[in-house]
């Protein structure tokens, strides 16, 4: 079996609950797969093929074949590919071969995963290439890094930012705990940029990433000791500024606004990182499906 462990991820226990939902453990009548069972004798057998209908990015083979191990331990699965590579539309993905109703059973969670951080790997990775200029809109910037956002499903955040580094981005804060971000609510109630880094400061907090949206709070966010700048949505030529006065004091961060026709003039500008939210806000499924046959 391949081998899958993120920090802060429990395996088991999604593929437990995700297959518990679809049965409707817990509730009046559920607990089986009605249609399966009524359908498929208990020892048919069934054999498989995933495939790619589109040119994409691979994420979550490994939760796909936990899927169907946990209903049929003895289920032989060939691997063809491994996250993070870039596949043909009509690749293979995945043989395999076991019990067809447990097969059948675990069939729609494994695709809906895989779909799902496909769909955002292959977006990340989209969104690389045009920020390193190596798309359709020129310029670019090859030393600037993609990163992710916090906008991503509850309980999904960890498998989310796993797939956007397999698409080639970097993940940002995991979340509320890992770094503060100081942002225009946070200023509000504190006062100004430079008393809220200050709070921060003295609180112990590091890192501190401090929003500016404009020019003149870049200073009292340094002096107060900031050890990151988020500027946000700024145009290209702000961001050169804000870039010129930061001078390499602390990474800059170009955040707002971002999508396929913009990043690419804004990664030129200087700064060290773009973010965007919609690798996972807002990616679409990748077109991934599963044909079956008896055996």
């Amino acid at each position: 079996m391949l081998q899958f462990t993120l920090t802060g991820f429990d395996l088991d226990k999604f593929i437990r609950e995700t297959l518990d939902e679809d049965l409707g453990v817990g509730l009046e009548g559920g607990g089986k797969d009605v249609t399966s069972e009524s359908v498929i004798p208990a020892d048919a057998r069934f054999s498989g093929v995933m495939d790619s209908r589109d040119a994409v990015v691979i994420a979550g083979l490994p939760l796909a074949e936990a899927f169907f191990r946990r209903l049929d331990p003895d289920v032989e699965i060939e691997s063809l590919v491994y996250d993070g590579d870039q596949v043909a539309a009509g690749a293979d993905l995945m043989r395999l071969e076991g019990n067809a109703r447990a097969l059948l059973t675990a069939e729609r969670s494994a695709l809906n995963i895989v779909q799902h951080l496909s769909g955002i790997a292959t977006m990340a990775h989209e969104y690389v290439t045009a920020m390193r200029g190596y798309g359709a809109h020129g310029g670019g910037n090859p030393s600037c890094t993609l990163l992710d956002t916090r906008k991503t499903l509850p309980g999904l955040r960890v498998l989310e930012k796993y797939a956007t580094r397999m698409g080639g981005a970097q993940n940002h804060r995991m979340g509320l705990w890992d770094a503060a971000m100081i942002k225009d609510n946070h200023v509000a109630v504190a006062g100004s940029v430079g008393e809220a880094v200050r709070r921060a400061r003295e609180a112990g907090v590091k890192p501190i990433i401090c929003e500016v949206d404009r020019l003149d709070q870049i200073e009292p966010a340094l002096e107060a000791g900031a050890h990151h700048l988020l500027l946000d949505n700024m145009s290209p030529e702000t961001l050169a500024k804000a870039v010129e006065i930061v001078a390499g004091r602390v990474p800059t961060e170009a955040s707002g606004g971002i999508d396929l026709d913009t990043i690419a003039a804004k990664a030129a500008s200087g700064v060290d990182y773009c973010s965007v939210g919609r690798l996972t806000q807002s990616a679409p499924a990748a077109d991934i499906g599963l044909d079956f046959k008896p055996v």
